[in-house]
């Protein structure tokens, strides 16, 4: 067993980004955004699954805009362009989990 600390920092700072943990062909960041800040389009080459702890994260995938919040989880397949941006202050996990 490993307990694994993800502070809130967001009223420390501003965009803050942790890698939080790795594991065979898994890894687990945690991103903390205020509200407005952004991170530009990119890809992966791992599937990807964004879990909104707390907060609102609109993400722009392959043109198409989702709002991911606590109440759904998004999952990206390996090479699809997206870019978020925090429409209030948000806490997510980011899990690539490789083929």
């Amino acid at each position: 067993m490993e307990l694994i600390e993800t502070p809130n920092l967001l009223g420390e700072k501003s965009k803050h980004i942790q890698k939080a943990l790795s594991f065979e062909k898994t890894k687990v960041v945690n991103i903390q955004l205020q509200a407005g800040e952004n991170i530009p389009e990119h890809d992966s080459v791992a599937d990807v699954l964004i879990i909104v702890r707390s907060g609102r994260v609109s993400f722009v995938v392959e043109d198409q805009v989702v709002e991911v919040t606590p109440e759904n989880i998004l999952h990206m397949q390996p090479k699809e362009k997206h870019s978020l941006t925090a429409t209030e202050a948000s806490d997510l996990l980011v899990l690539q989990i490789m083929p």
